[in-house]
């Protein structure tokens, strides 16, 4: 009889919840039992454990062995729970001294050959065992995302190694932790978008305060160039922020370069992309791409071809900055503060507006065109405007170019320091109470808010919105006190409100 006690975690959303591995041997007929809410990837690790052990040259019991993976009623899922079984088998039947585990945790699942293959979710929990001050065993391919929690990791390529680390822990060496980079230089120059003035001056204001915007025009004239051109005008992440993201792509099993995850992403999903494949789902939850976008940008091209079911979607996640799963089986939280970036053409055939097209489109086709926008989720939308084609002058090589994403973004990133100074978030996550305090403007600014709300229809929520990009363009400023000229140029930005603009000025 032996009794062997180890330690790991098993993966909910982006969570890492402690789970407990109690292997038992004892009398009987050979038999080998795992039990805890395990599904089938689980309940199979017996015959991979069993062919690891024995091909690693270790001796595999002939006795009743019972593999408790606790709690009971938390479901474990995929093969990170093999290496721990193998070793508490080996602890179990004193071929390992049970006494060298009690420090860390193990993750990995084996081969029939005993080495080992990376598993999905170890950033988050490598995350939480450092603040536990515990070390952690993971498999060589899953190191590099491991070291970016700051504990103790270190990294084996088998149950041979697992063993031998083990019995020399006090002078092994674990891996150094992995700082944040340099923000990248490299990446489409702001400079290369020629003419369409007020629409980078819009995607500057947008970086600066972290606001959506939607951008509307015919084909051709730059939209996806400007938005494209948004990551290298955000400020770099910082570690807790990179720590965030990474911990989603580690979640999907996806690997995570040393080199790269610290840059802001930028996820730009087909239009055919259903409403899971967005925001995530299925019978065992995982992240969507707006979770992908954590800390980053999402940008949706041809946004009114999407189906108009998956646009609602974001409604929730697009205010609140999370997404809840919930199933039958349970629910799932993943992370999902993302800047909508969107992009869509006037009309059915693109060319409404334009003075050089020739749109045939009906005024019914038009309105159920940008009937697939709703109210609510253009609401949501601090920015929107129009984007027309630029001069031909300005497409010739020899003309001048406009400011560089560089230079761009030096202001923007000013104006970030600004707000994180004042409040500690940007603009467009101020709570309507701390908008409150921050939006100082005298009469004749809320007389011009006041007006505009009334011309325009505009709801609460929309109201607010105008309050923070004219609070965000006052920063660009350097101005602590929010002017007229900062109200109006707010307002402008809003196009899509404007049908009565001439009443405003």
């Amino acid at each position: 009889m032996g009794l062997a006690i180890l330690q790991s975690r098993a993966q909910i959303g982006v969570q890492a919840p402690q789970v407990t591995i109690e292997v038992f041997l004892s009398g009987g007929l050979p038999q080998f039992n795992v039990v805890g809410l395990v599904e089938t990837a689980v309940r199979e690790s017996k015959d991979r454990v069993r062919g690891a052990i024995m091909s690693s040259d270790f001796k595999f019991p002939q006795e009743r062995i019972t593999v408790n993976l606790g709690p009971a009623d938390m479901k474990k899922t995929g093969g990170r729970f093999d290496l721990p079984i193998a070793l508490g088998i080996l602890a179990a039947s004193k071929q390992i001294p049970a006494k060298i585990l009690d420090a860390c945790e193990f993750y990995g699942e084996l081969a029939l050959n005993g080495d080992l293959r990376p598993v999905p979710g170890v950033l988050p929990a490598a995350i939480k065992a450092a603040k536990l001050d515990r070390s952690i065993v993971v498999p060589h391919e899953n190191g590099a995302e491991a070291a970016l929690s700051k504990g103790r990791v270190y990294v084996v390529k088998s149950l041979l190694e697992v063993t031998a680390l083990l019995r020399n822990m006090p002078g092994a060496e674990p891996l150094e932790p992995i700082e944040a980079g340099a923000h990248p230089i490299d990446g489409p120059d702001l400079a290369d978008v020629r003419g369409q003035l007020f629409a980078k001056r819009a995607l500057e204001v947008a970086a600066a305060g972290g606001h959506n915007i939607l951008f509307i025009g015919p084909p051709g004239t730059g939209k996806s160039m400007l938005a494209q051109r948004l990551p290298r005008l955000l400020p770099p992440m910082s570690t807790d922020e990179a720590i965030e993201t990474a911990a989603v792509d580690s979640v999907l099993g996806h690997p995570v370069s040393p080199h790269s995850w610290h840059i802001r992403p930028f996820r730009a999903p087909h239009h055919t992309a259903s409403a899971v494949a967005l925001v995530g789902g299925g019978s065992d939850p995982r992240p969507g791409e707006i979770s992908r976008a954590h800390n980053g940008v999402l940008f949706l091209d041809e946004l009114a071809e999407f189906s108009r079911h998956v646009l609602e979607v974001l409604r929730e996640p697009v205010e609140s900055g999370r997404i809840t799963i919930s199933r039958a089986t349970g629910q799932a939280d993943f992370p999902a503060r993302f800047q909508l970036v969107a992009a869509m053409n006037p009309c059915p055939c693109g060319y409404y507006g334009d003075q050089q097209g020739n749109c045939r489109c009906t005024a019914d086709a038009i309105k159920r065109y940008r009937g697939k926008i709703s109210g609510p989720l253009l609401d949501r939308i601090d920015i929107h405007i129009d984007v027309q084609r630029p001069p031909v002058a300005l497409l010739r090589p020899d003309a001048t170019k406009g400011e560089s994403s560089a230079d761009v973004a030096a202001r923007v990133h000013a104006a970030r320091e600004i707000q994180y100074t004042r409040k500690g978030k940007t603009n467009a996550d101020l709570t309507a109470a701390e908008l409150g305090d921050v939006f100082s403007a005298d009469s004749h600014c809320y007389d011009l808010l006041e007006r505009a709300a009334e011309n325009l229809a505009l709801s609460a929520r929309a109201y607010q919105r105008v309050q923070r990009v004219a609070r965000t363009i006052a920063d660009l400023a350097g101005g602590k006190k929010i002017e007229m000229m900062h109200v109006a140029e707010a307002l402008r930005m809003r196009q899509l409100d404007r049908s009565v603009n001439q009443q405003l000025y």
